[in-house]
Order: C-alpha cells, then structure tokens, then sequence
C-alpha cells in the first residue's frame, strides 16, 4: 500500500468519514448519530445483517450492536485504548508534516498487525484441516 494513498489519506479529515453514514440507523436523539460517530474516527462499513457497523479508519477496529446511548468516543476508547487518533490533542488539520508523518506510521502498524493475523488465522484453519485428513488417512489405513 502507498503511504500516501489519496483513498486511504482523505478519512483523516472528518466531512470524508461523515460522508460515510448514508442509513447509518441513529439520529439526532442518540449519542450515537452519525456526526459524533465520525468525530470519534469511525466510518460506516454495513454489511446486509448489520447496518450498524462501523470502523475505526486508523487502527480498524469494528464494533456493532450500537445503543441510542452509546458514547462513540467512549466505545472507541474502550475498544481500543492503543489507537492514537482517539488519542490525538488537535484537530488533523493543525498538525505539522513531522506528526502527520508520525501519526500514519502508527496507522501502517495497525494495518500490518490486522494483516498479519488474519494470515495467520487462514493458516492454523487449513493446518487444523490437514491435520484432520492426515489423523483419518491414518485411521483408515490400520
């Protein structure tokens, strides 16, 4: 992935991640509303059993189930304690190169983690697979 993706680059800056929450399912009368949502670092990634979803650009992070009354900075906070965009002091368009620079490396961290698990995951499912095959040819063969 390129450091300076425009796609990946552009939800910094929240009217991008605001843009995001087309059928986001709570208004104005929730803490939850799509405004504070993207405040928080979050964009809306529904899927068709949830339309509730939503994702933290920075470190990834999904969470679902949302409550009229859920606390999105508080939730993102909980959930992920480590994400330095939560964390951040000011707003993304006050911060020199250096910190921009420094803020998207702590993001590549996060994508590099997640990608690394995930391989991780596929490969101890096919190796519990195989090791299934191999325990039954063994059986088989007795």
């Amino acid at each position: 992935m390129e450091p300076f993706d425009e796609e990946e680059t552009k939800m910094y800056f929240y009217e991008n991640r605001l843009k995001t929450f087309v059928g986001w399912p709570f208004d104005e009368e929730c803490a939850c509303t799509p405004e504070s949502m993207a405040q928080a670092g979050f964009i809306h990634t529904p899927s068709d059993n949830s339309p509730d979803i939503a994702k933290c650009f920075f470190c990834l992070k999904e969470l679902e189930g949302w409550e009229p009354e859920d606390d999105p900075q508080k939730e993102h906070k909980s959930h992920s304690p480590t994400c330095h965009f939560i964390a951040l002091k000011k707003k993304v368009e006050e911060l020199t190169v250096e910190e921009f620079l420094k803020l998207q490396k702590e993001r590549q961290k996060f994508i590099i983690n997640k990608s690394c698990n995930e391989t991780i995951t596929k490969f101890e499912e096919a190796a519990k697979l195989r090791r299934a095959e191999i325990i039954k040819t063994a059986m088989d063969e007795e």
